[in-house]
């Protein structure tokens, strides 16, 4: 996984240099003076403005001009165009959902052969990984039923909201109702195994709603049994798996060059239906994630680098500044790690063969910002739907945000396909995602701060417990 986390980072810096050949070769032009993230920004903006004018001006079922003899309103608009975009866009994420996160799991979990042959440092990074997901996903769902963003609303828009989009939830659309759903007469354990393990992976794969927790099982299966079985015979498999990976990473960048119009749609539509509620709930939702991301980020990181790898805190958030920087302003992992590498060695001393090994994993590993942020969602998203997830359903919520942290492409947007598939998973309508598109990219911006973040924080760990002796205080070269 190391390997493939390297050669990932260098498709995205050869990519992101022509990039800025291609803006020096044309000066000025919109594409230099607009990214992408501020062009969704702008639809995000330009379609909640002109929802919101519709909702309050009232005329969403008012004619505003003929067409061959026909009266066309802006319910015809939304109807014929909108709407249709919009549905494009969505349909071409849940398009890339199963192979992006079949192949990603199975690259990461292939890539214990490579943590085991690293001994302790790779235990020791396996087990902080993990932990420190399961914390950020505990104080994500946390939040979330403590503040319930998903009903700070009125009652009435929420309703609408319900019926509008649980109508196929519910399996009035005739879709298959997954393996293992219907438990009665089942003990609680045997309830779990079905749930868990697919008699027949295909079979779950298949149809329109594929049972991704099945999926992810036979994923997590099959790149266990590639560390395995000797590396001659296992690395054909692993490298088409990276390929796969590779390409739908690669799927997610196109998909998103039409992000700016499609979330103008999306958003145009739902604020023109619901109006100001539906806006101050998605308030709530940000608010929600971004308390999440702040408590782990000075909270849980600050008592890591503190208790774990013996740093003044405010020290370490000072000496990794310029890696947090690029990662808000990248929104990628991957692109930040060549960054993150030498803010690792030259700012806080950690030796290179352990700053290379845990930076390396935990950009595509230790994705702690995303795990919080796909729980939160999922959550979010089930309150507005009306659909009440019990104990067990959000503990089943935390381990595939658990998964989703560790499996999900670190590239921008990379966490949407993994959202998309929990929902599907815990029967809420997966054309909710639609409502939180828009302000997805500022969050992203702000989960990958902490995962790079985090990444570091690990790393300065594992040097400590080695026995490497960081740099004291106030003798860092700054980069």
């Amino acid at each position: 996984m190391a390997t493939a986390g390297m050669n990932r980072d260098a498709e995205n810096t050869d990519a992101a240099a022509t990039g800025k050949d291609d803006a020096r070769e044309k000066p000025g032009t919109v594409r230099e003076r607009l990214p992408l993230h501020a062009k969704i920004l702008a639809g995000l903006l330009s379609g909640a403005a002109l929802g919101l004018a519709v909702n309050i001006s009232g005329i969403g079922e008012t004619p505003l001009f003929s067409a061959f003899g026909f009266p066309v309103g802006i319910g015809d608009v939304i109807a014929h165009v909108t709407e249709p975009v919009g549905a494009l866009f969505l349909r071409l994420l849940l398009m890339i959902v199963l192979p992006l996160v079949f192949a990603s799991l199975v690259c990461g979990v292939a890539g214990m052969g490579t943590i085991r042959r690293f001994g302790r440092i790779g235990l020791k990074t396996l087990a902080y990984t993990v932990f420190l997901s399961t914390v950020s996903v505990g104080i994500g769902i946390s939040l979330a039923n403590l503040i319930r963003p998903g009903e700070r609303m009125d009652t009435a828009a929420r309703d609408r909201i319900r019926a509008r989009y649980t109508q196929g939830a519910r399996g009035s659309d005739g879709a298959p109702v997954a393996e293992g759903t219907d438990n009665r007469g089942e003990t609680p354990f045997m309830r779990v195994v079905k749930s868990i393990v697919p008699a027949n992976p295909f079979a779950a794969a298949s149809g329109e709603t594929p049972n991704m927790l099945h999926v992810m099982f036979f994923a997590l299966s099959f790149g266990l049994a590639l560390t395995l079985i000797p590396a001659g015979k296992g690395r054909p498999l692993i490298e088409v798996a990276e390929a796969v990976y590779s390409l739908a990473a690669r799927l997610i960048d196109l998909i998103m060059r039409i992000a700016p119009f499609a979330v103008a749609c999306l958003v145009f539509n739902n604020i023109a239906r619901f109006g100001l509620d539906l806006l101050s709930s998605l308030c709530w939702y940000i608010a929600v994630v971004l308390s999440g991301l702040a408590i782990h980020m000075f909270g849980v990181y600050s008592l890591s680098v503190s208790l774990l790898a013996r740093l003044s805190p405010l020290d370490f958030f000072r000496r990794v500044r310029t890696a947090m920087l690029t990662a808000f302003s990248t929104s990628s992992s991957s692109a930040t790690l060549p960054t993150a590498l030498r803010v690792g060695e030259r700012n806080l001393g950690i030796p290179p063969e352990i700053n290379g090994f845990v930076l390396t994993v935990g950009a595509t590993a230790n994705q702690n910002g995303t795990a919080l942020y796909e729980g939160v969602t999922v959550l979010f998203l089930a309150q507005l739907a009306g659909v009440d997830l019990s104990l067990g359903q959000q503990v089943m919520v935390a381990y595939m945000a658990i998964l989703g942290g560790i499996g999900t492409a670190g590239v921008p947007a990379g966490s949407i396909p993994f959202v998309v598939a929990i929902l599907a998973q815990v029967n809420v309508p997966t054309d909710l995602i639609a409502i939180v598109l828009g302000v997805d990219r500022i969050l992203d911006m702000c989960r990958t701060t902490l995962n790079v973040t985090g990444d570091l924080a690990a790393a300065a760990y594992v040097a400590r417990s080695e026995g490497s002796n960081l740099i004291p205080k106030g003798e860092a070269e700054e980069v």
